[in-house]
């Protein structure tokens, strides 16, 4: 049975073969252009899903192009400073005050009024020269008159001695009794002090008297005259307004005193060369030395009172006037110099941002002396770092930056 179905079998597939395939139908003209137009359609639709893929990829990598450079411009750009060694010396310049060496009021010690007046303001006048005479005829009266009671009181003196020595010789032949000479002895003592009273009044007077004549007391120029002729001259012991004749002061040698801050006050000792510079005086330096201070910190300024002396012998210097006093002060050679706008002030302190591996790093500063656009740093830097400039107040550590260029602390490239 098996064998007949196999028989069965290869028979029908050898009459299926034989059998010619019926031909299909012939493709009219319309069947042609429909198929035509699909093709046209597919084309078109494929140009447009490429134009389609095209722009999305374009799009797709300008988005990320910008994503790239907005991370990149996110980091900020930014410039660095080397720290800058302080020098072994440093110029500071203050401003001081030029005064006389020595400067005095002339007054007056007796009452009267002025006869004459020698020397005005500008006038160069010496130790001893007389410059003003006081008329007093009250005092010259009360001499005369103090004279004469010395004269009576002297002549009482020498009748009492009399007496007393005559009294003294009679007592040894018991003549007289020994009341009598102790009230002749007593008389005599007594006559004695009236006498040296009489005779201290005169020296008093004779010393007001003299007085009326007004002498320069040391070697200057007369800088005011404040009386003339006539004016009525009180030396104030009656409690009348004191007023002062003449004023003197001596300008052959200049004190120039100068308010040292604090942060120099160890620096600035007796011995400094100090170089003065004046504005009516453009490119002309005078030289002085720092002789004194006053060794103490005036507790309202904050500063250290220094005395320099000038040498003025021709007077071309002006006391009064306003100078520049420079001084070279040692510096401390563990010290760095910054700009100032490489400052950060934090609520925990003062802070400098430097640049490691490509990273921001704040680290804490302590301030020394403040030169202006430049300040010194004691203490937080070792000198390698590379400091930001103008950094940003957002700055923390670990912000990643980008250095854009390189300069000293001096500002340059």
């Amino acid at each position: 049975m098996e064998f007949e179905r196999v028989m069965s079998m290869q028979t029908q597939t050898k009459e299926q073969i034989s059998t010619p395939e019926p031909q299909s139908p012939p493709v009219t003209g319309t069947q042609r252009r429909t198929r035509r137009g699909w093709l046209t359609a597919v084309v078109i639709v494929a140009i447009f899903a490429g134009l389609l893929v095209s722009g999305i990829l374009g799009r797709i990598r300008a988005s990320a192009a910008l994503r790239k450079e907005t991370a990149e411009m996110a980091v900020p750009t930014i410039s660095v400073v080397s720290p800058q060694r302080a020098a072994p010396s440093q110029e500071i310049v203050l401003p001081g005050n030029v005064q006389p060496y020595v400067t005095a009021p002339i007054y007056s010690r007796t009452n009267g009024y002025l006869q004459a007046w020698y020397f005005d303001i500008g006038t160069h006048v010496k130790r001893g020269q007389l410059l003003a005479v006081i008329a007093t005829p009250e005092v010259d009266q009360q001499l005369g008159q103090s004279r004469s009671n010395l004269s009576t009181a002297q002549a009482n003196l020498r009748l009492a001695e009399i007496t007393k020595d005559r009294y003294e010789g009679l007592l040894k032949t018991h003549a007289v009794a020994q009341q009598d000479v102790d009230n002749a002895v007593g008389t005599y003592n007594a006559n004695k002090s009236i006498v040296e009273a009489d005779q201290a009044n005169v020296k008093q007077l004779e010393a007001l008297q003299s007085f009326e004549k007004i002498y320069a007391p040391f070697d200057g120029i007369i800088t005011a005259r404040n009386t003339d002729v006539g004016a009525l001259v009180d030396s104030g012991s009656s409690g009348g307004v004191k007023t002062d004749l003449f004023h003197l002061s001596q300008v052959d040698r200049l004190r120039v005193y100068v308010n040292v801050p604090e942060e120099y006050s160890q620096a600035t000792i007796p011995g400094l060369t100090a170089e003065l510079t004046l504005s009516e005086f453009p490119g002309t330096t005078f030289t002085g030395k720092l002789v004194r201070t006053s060794e103490a910190i005036n507790y309202e300024t904050r500063t250290l009172l220094a005395e320099v002396d000038v040498a003025n012998p021709t007077g071309k210097l002006l006391s009064g006037s306003y100078a520049e006093v420079h001084f070279k002060v040692p510096g401390k050679t563990s010290t760095y110099i910054l700009p100032v706008d490489t400052l950060l002030f934090r609520k925990e302190g003062l802070r400098v941002a430097v640049v490691k591996d490509t990273k921001a790093q704040l680290l804490a500063v302590m301030p020394g002396r403040d030169f202006g656009d430049t300040i010194e740093i004691i203490s937080g830097l070792k000198g390698n770092e590379s400091v930001i400039v103008s950094p940003p107040d957002s700055v923390v550590n670990g912000e990643k930056v980008q250095i854009a260029q390189a300069m000293t602390a001096g500002g340059t490239q």
